[in-house]
């Protein structure tokens, strides 16, 4: 029985540019289904492997819609549950089996965790050559011990820029750390595929929370690597740009981002101010860093003359980047006034979710919602019915 007949005991079209792929998801929480969602987005088939009490994120709660945990519900639509239970003989057979069939395996257990139930790397891709099987730890594949998206955002150095000095070090209002990992773990895993189309051999792909954290950290990595500053907290500021940050006006802030001199120098204009342009404190990004001091009280009494959203109508006219901050309710609206459709509603029948769209457009082959996040377990024998009739 191939994956064509998976699909039809699922009631799939497996359409999207990875139909027909089947991806064990032995992974919790959210690094590792954020990635295998963005498969099973692009038409993979996409089988969790959950415990008897299912993924830690069903309860993480609140907030919920009806009986699910929303959390759970961020990183899960497209999959098809199985409960398994490792320590039954039975359930670990076909645990194993599922393995051997797949062609991608994507695990998020304590590095060296699945060893002993014959799930590692080395087992499963001894009977499965190729299987391309991911695995997402904390610190790597040498170092056992667990990792969340908070202790990385402390021990990255994440934190400490974050926040500001009165502050002190801030997480993020999201796990990033996690999103970022998934991210990097779903794109290792199609050059994997990729190079497995063009020779037929599978390979390990590892991602790792830390070093996720370091590489999404991005300029500010960079800063300590290849210019030896090591990057403090400056709060909504920025180290590079100015000005490049929220400011005050007659009511309310506005997010002044100007990326460059000619920006600022329209800026200067717009603001009643065009001699800044000319001054030799402000023509340029390093002038005007290192006399911010001079220019931000400038900046603040002319701002001051308007609301933030008539600077922001004003502003916008004239072609420079800025914005208020909103809430994410306003956030989501935003982006349906622009056409962006943010909200795609998953499932179908009496089980339809509202989820946010994957970003990802693509012109011939776009990301599918047929199903809505799983309950727990709702796939379970029809799974193992396949599995009898593979093997």
């Amino acid at each position: 029985m191939e994956d064509q007949d998976l699909q039809e005991m699922f009631g799939r079209r497996g359409t999207g540019p990875l139909a027909g792929t089947i991806v064990a998801d032995f992974s919790r929480v959210l690094a590792g289904p954020y990635a295998t969602m963005m498969l099973a987005d692009l038409g993979a088939t996409v089988i969790k492997v959950e415990g008897k009490t299912g993924d830690d994120t069903r309860h993480w709660a609140p907030p919920r819609r009806g009986d699910d945990a929303t959390y759970f519900l961020t990183a899960n639509r497209n999959k098809h549950s199985v409960v398994l239970d490792f320590k039954d003989e039975e359930d670990l057979a076909f645990a194993q089996q599922l393995a051997a069939r797949a062609d991608v395996l994507v695990e998020n257990f304590k590095a060296g965790g699945l060893a002993k139930y014959g799930l590692d790397y080395d087992t499963v891709s001894a009977v499965n050559p190729g299987i391309v099987y991911a695995s997402v730890t904390g610190f790597g594949r040498g170092n056992p011990q667990p990792g969340y998206d908070l202790l990385i955002q402390g021990l990255s150095g994440f934190m400490s820029v974050t926040g500001s000095e009165e502050s002190g070090p801030v997480k993020a209002g999201v796990a990033v750390v996690d999103v970022i990992t998934g991210l990097h773990t779903a794109v290792g895993i199609l050059g994997a595929l990729t190079h497995r189309k063009d020779t037929g051999v599978g390979q390990l792909v590892e991602t790792n929370l830390l070093s996720s954290a370091l590489s999404g950290l991005a300029n500010q990595t960079s800063a300590y690597v290849a210019g030896g500053v090591t990057p403090q907290a400056m709060g909504n500021k920025h180290p590079s740009l100015y000005p490049y940050q929220p400011m005050p006006t007659a009511e309310g802030e506005i997010i002044i981002a100007c990326g460059n001199d000619k920006q600022f120098a329209r800026l200067a204009e717009v603001l009643g101010h065009p001699e800044w342009a000319a001054d030799e404190r402000f023509a340029n990004f390093a002038d005007r860093n290192v006399n911010r001091d001079d220019l931000e009280p400038e900046l603040i009494a002319a701002l001051s003359e308007k609301t933030n959203q008539e600077w922001f109508d004003i502003l916008t006219e004239a072609g420079l980047p800025c914005a208020p901050i909103n809430s994410i309710a306003q956030g989501v609206d935003l982006a349906s006034t622009l056409g962006l459709e943010p909200v795609a509603e998953a499932g179908s029948g009496d089980r339809v979710i509202p989820t946010v769209r994957n970003p990802i457009r693509l012109s011939e082959t776009p990301p599918s919602y047929e199903l809505a996040p799983p309950t727990l377990g709702d796939s379970t024998e029809a799974v193992k019915a396949w599995l009898r009739a593979a093997e």
